[in-house]
This record gives structure tokens, sequence and C-alpha cells, in this order.
């Protein structure tokens, strides 16, 4: 089995749900296993707390990005941005980037936010953005599929998105799961073939 890592930041719950989604997705792919990680939470000016994770919360190491053969990125929106959580960790792979660990190796990304507009593009891209600089292949999801262009509430041509509510209530709508489910699917498929 080779492993496709999910890593992901939540702080109310949906970038949780969509990364289980996303595993789902990958975990239906033969020859390919989902394997979850999450990042500590980081206080604005300081360095991560030191929170025990829960068991379904496995905190990600510099290994995961080694035994990899692909990464599905998440994080919720922050003015736009990926949390700073996740990139406090993006942050500490420079060794990776020197020695080309990720390099050649598929990558998709996926986030949620509390309005409809929040900027879940613009978060996307900033997501996107390091994986370039570590010269990973990025997997979209196609207009050929019909929950893309039929959405009312997240999903865009970067990667899959959710429309949470301003109180994270909102539940994940039909199209959003669909296009988790495909995203994983997709990149599962593409990082088995890149891993050959």
């Amino acid at each position: 089995m080779k492993e496709i890592l999910i890593l992901y930041y939540s702080k109310g719950g949906s970038t949780k749900k969509l990364a289980n989604y996303i595993a789902r997705g990958i975990n239906s792919v033969e020859g390919a296993n989902a394997r979850i990680r999450t990042v500590p939470n980081v206080t604005t000016g300081s360095s991560p707390t030191n929170d025990i994770p829960s068991a379904t919360d496995v905190y990600v190491t510099h290994t995961d990005l080694e035994e990899c053969v692909g990464l599905a990125l998440g994080s919720p929106v922050r003015f736009g941005n990926m949390d700073s959580s996740l990139k406090y960790f993006l942050d500490s792979t420079t060794h990776e980037w020197l020695t080309g660990t990720l390099t050649g190796k598929a990558a998709c990304v996926f986030t949620s936010s509390g309005s409809l507009h929040g900027g879940q593009e613009a978060c996307l891209w900033t997501m996107l953005v390091p994986l370039l600089h570590h010269g990973m292949i990025i997997v979209g999801l196609p207009y050929t599929d019909s929950a893309l262009m039929n959405t009312k509430t997240g999903g865009t041509p970067y990667g899959v998105s959710h429309h949470a509510g301003t109180d994270d209530d909102m539940a994940i709508s039909t199209e959003e799961k669909h296009l988790s489910l495909l995203q994983g699917k997709r990149l599962a498929e593409i990082a088995l073939r890149l891993a050959k």
C-alpha cells in the first residue's frame, strides 16, 4: 500500500470533515492508503501549544512527508490565507525542500470558510504556493464533473471547499461531499501513477 498524507488544521471541525471525506476517496483506490495528520495549534506570536492530540488527531512528523507518495493539504480560511498553525509547520520544511523530498509527488488542497465569499480560492492559492516551491504536481478538480458546475455552497477547480457558516454549523452539502470523495480518488490515482 502506498501512503497518501492528508495534512490539515481544523478549529471548528469542518476542515477535518472534508479531510475524512478525502480519505474515503483515497481509500477507494486499490493500492492507496490515507494517512491523516494534523498540526498543533499555534497561538499568535508564539510557538505551537503542547496539547496532546486526540487519538484521531495525530500530529504530523517530517517522516510522514518522506513516506507519502501524495499530499492533500487543508486549512480553514483566515483572511484569505491558510491558518498560521499549518503555515508554521510548512515553514519548517526547509530540509525537505533542499533534499527534494516532495518533488514530483502529487498534491491537492482543500478549505472551509465561515462565509460564502470568505476568500476560499485565495486561501487555496496560499496553500498551493509552498507545494509548487517543493516541486509537487498539483491535482485540481475538473469541470467535467457536474457537481463543480452545480454547487451552490463550495467547490472550486483549485480544490474542494466548504461554506461552513459563521458558527461552523452548516453541514457539508451533497456536492461538497461528492467533490471531496472525487478529489481524494483523483489524488490517489495520479499519485500512484507518479510513484511507479
